[in-house]
């Protein structure tokens, strides 16, 4: 009995390293990412797993697959090993964990069937690009994001999501909430990812097939940025009318109500100082390139978060301006029902070439004018091609994007960049109680 398992052993290793083996030598631009994910194995797994650091097998089931179809075991590294590249076990905060496993499964299988790896090809590859053909005219690139948010606005069938898990599940996801220790940690697979990313360049030139492979390293290799927190840069310190609980006394209070016939001796300090937005300006670019609704959802994602956080003063000092090539309009909001009203009525105007110039002047000029006390910031959303200002504002700037774009000129290095993708613009599950239409 121990001698078999020995020899299982044995030729389950074999047989994964010729599928390491001709991953390497074929896609030569994963060996350090093979090189950094070790194996181990785990009889009576099932199959194939890993934590992000270790590639857990099943050495019976590596046997299994292989006399199934010697391709098998190549097809299953290859799309275990794109998991950790794409950081798919890294990602489980918030999000329902078997639409999330599904959508990452489609989305290596979809670049593996791009790649066109000969030795990792299956029977049933033709039924799978059928699949992802109907999905990418839905979809669009096929990363595991864009398909998870697709399966929930979209949901399917118990019997279409047992089709889906047949045609692309290879591994066993229950590994994949991250251990506080791991083999290869989450920054060193980014680094990983972006070495792939640059690799491709220069290995690729004469290859086809890698665009969906390339699609998925820019989602894994883009900075993300927490909306919330940045829109903390335009928080002003000033006084709110509230009960400064951290400067009453109740004990001279209750002393004064039990001894000097409900006079209270000390009462309440009206105001107390709280961090809250007070001026700042939004600048929204109507070029053609900016479509109206997600024009209309960016307002709508950063209205929801100040009032979600209760971010704005009872008075404010807003300024909305839609610009082309010029500032076309300004609407002032000076208190909660005035972004309704903007929200619900307000039309977008311009649509010509774009250049920020124009609203950086007008700012002045409002500044000038004594419009601001302490104008905190602007907030740019645009798709970012247009002619930046060169001289530096005294306010904070951010230029907020419409998806990742590498062929977009750099914003200048006196502001900050957010990339916001319309399709998480336009998802309403996202939107927060108390946004308007």
């Amino acid at each position: 009995m121990e001698e078999n398992a020995k020899k299982i052993a044995a030729l389950s290793t074999e047989v994964l390293t010729i599928a390491h083996d001709d991953i390497l030598i074929h896609l030569r631009f994963f060996d350090a990412a093979l090189a950094r994910l070790l194996r181990r194995e785990m009889p009576g797994l099932g199959g194939i797993a890993t934590d992000g650091g270790i590639f857990y097998y099943d050495p019976v089931f590596i046997l299994k697959g292989y006399e199934r179809e010697p391709g098998y075991i190549t097809r299953c590294y290859l799309h275990l090993l794109l998991h950790c590249i794409f950081f798919h076990g890294f990602q489980y905060d918030r999000l329902d964990k078997d639409l999330w496993n599904l959508a990452a499964d489609i989305a290596v299988e979809n670049v593996i069937l791009d790649i066109r790896l000969t030795g990792a090809a299956l029977k049933e590859d033709e039924d799978m690009r059928r699949k992802l053909r109907v999905l990418g005219e839905d979809i669009g690139p096929l990363t595991a994001e864009r398909v998870y948010r697709y399966l929930r606005r979209n949901p399917i069938t118990s019997s279409e999501k047992e089709e889906l898990m047949r045609l692309f599940k290879r591994d066993v996801h229950d590994l994949w909430t991250p251990k506080e220790e791991l083999a290869v940690s989450a920054e060193q697979w980014k680094k990983l990812s972006e070495r792939i990313k640059a690799d491709l360049k220069s290995f690729t030139k004469a290859r086809q097939g890698t665009e969906s492979l390339e699609k998925n390293l820019e989602e894994t290799t883009r900075d993300r940025y927490d909306y919330s927190g940045i829109l903390r840069r335009f928080t002003v310190l000033g006084e709110d009318i509230s009960v400064n609980d951290d400067e009453f006394d109740y004990i001279y209070y209750t002393y004064g109500l039990e001894n000097y016939g409900n006079m209270p001796l000390i009462e309440p300090l009206e105001y107390k100082e709280v961090n809250k937005v007070k001026e700042f300006v939004i600048a929204i670019d109507t070029s053609a390139s900016c479509r109206g609704g997600v024009v209309k959802a960016f307002l709508q994602k950063t209205y929801s978060i100040l009032k979600e956080s209760e971010s704005f003063f009872h008075k404010m000092n807003v300024h909305i301006l839609q610009c082309d090539n010029e500032v076309r309009s300004d609407t002032k909001i000076t208190d909660d029902d005035d972004f309704k009203k903007f929200m619900q009525y307000g039309k977008l105007t311009g649509f010509g070439a774009t250049d920020f110039r124009p609203a950086f002047a007008y700012i002045e000029e409002l500044k000038e004018r004594g419009e601001f006390e302490n104008l905190k910031g602007l907030i740019y959303f645009t798709d970012g091609y247009g002619i930046y200002p060169e001289k530096m504002p005294d306010y904070d700037v951010i230029f907020a994007f419409l998806d990742e774009d590498e062929h977009r000129a750099p914003v200048p290095p006196w502001s900050i960049k957010v990339v916001l993708e319309s399709d998480v613009l336009e998802d309403n599950e996202d939107e927060r109680e108390g946004a308007t239409p």
